[in-house]
């Protein structure tokens, strides 16, 4: 079984940031995974590439696909 939780590390301890529901003595495996330190600008640029090359009918096609909700998340009839 596998449950992620969030925790802060002070003192040598790990507090979780809600309550868990394991039994006393409990043992786990803790895998440490640290939020990504890259700037906003950083990310910008990143998802700029994703449109390189595509010409502006491209992009706007899309753009105009994701912005699109009307079947977010609903099966096709």
């Amino acid at each position: 079984m596998e449950q992620v939780v969030e925790a802060i590390y002070r003192k040598g301890v790990f507090t979780p940031l809600r309550p868990l529901t394991l039994p006393d003595e409990q043992r786990v495996t803790i895998v440490l995974r640290f939020p990504a330190q890259e700037k906003p600008e950083e990310t910008l640029a990143a998802w700029r590439q994703v449109y390189a090359g595509l010409p502006e009918e491209s992009v706007a096609e899309i753009e105009r696909i994701a912005s699109d909700r009307s079947h977010f998340m609903r099966e096709e009839a």
